[in-house]
């Protein structure tokens, strides 16, 4: 755990205490808000996506689908997981058939994930899907507040 100095913890203090910034209300705090839209996003995805892929596994497939075979380390920084979470993720998506494991030519002491032909076509279905996820997320803003919401969250990540 991050020990913080003495100073910014008076700062944190301060921005908490209501008697020095005004009321501090939950509903208007930015971490709240982004779980808030967040879990609206998850129940979205949940109840339309196909093959039952969790967000993490059409993560993994899409971003194979995009950058090709790679080892699953790799895979998984590329879609800010840890190691051992991308591993049960990997594990999952082999078991149902969608991954397989292939030597790596360059370095026999690794192993590269790729896509079955299966995995293949259970994906690009899984996009299609996925835009119309994204669609019904974004769905109470205008095309121009959605453009937005995508700039800022990327500078954000």
């Amino acid at each position: 755990m991050k020990t913080l100095g003495r100073e910014k913890l008076k700062v944190v203090a301060a921005q908490a205490d209501p008697s020095e910034q005004g009321r501090y209300v939950l509903d208007d705090q930015v971490g709240f808000l982004m779980r808030i839209a967040m879990q609206r996003h998850t129940s979205i995805f949940m109840s339309r996506m196909i093959e039952g892929l969790t967000q993490t596994q059409f993560a993994a497939l899409a971003k194979l689908y995009e950058v090709g075979p790679c080892s699953q380390n790799h895979l998984g920084r590329l879609i800010y997981l840890d190691a051992a979470t991308i591993k049960g993720v990997v594990d999952r998506l082999d078991l149902r058939g969608f991954l397989t494991a292939l030597n790596d030519p360059k370095d026999r002491r690794r192993r590269a994930v790729a896509l079955t032909d299966r995995g293949r076509q259970v994906t690009e279905a899984a996009m299609l899907v996925a835009a119309d996820i994204t669609a019904a997320t974004l769905g109470p803003l205008t095309a121009d507040e959605q453009r937005q919401v995508a700039k800022l969250l990327r500078k954000l990540a």
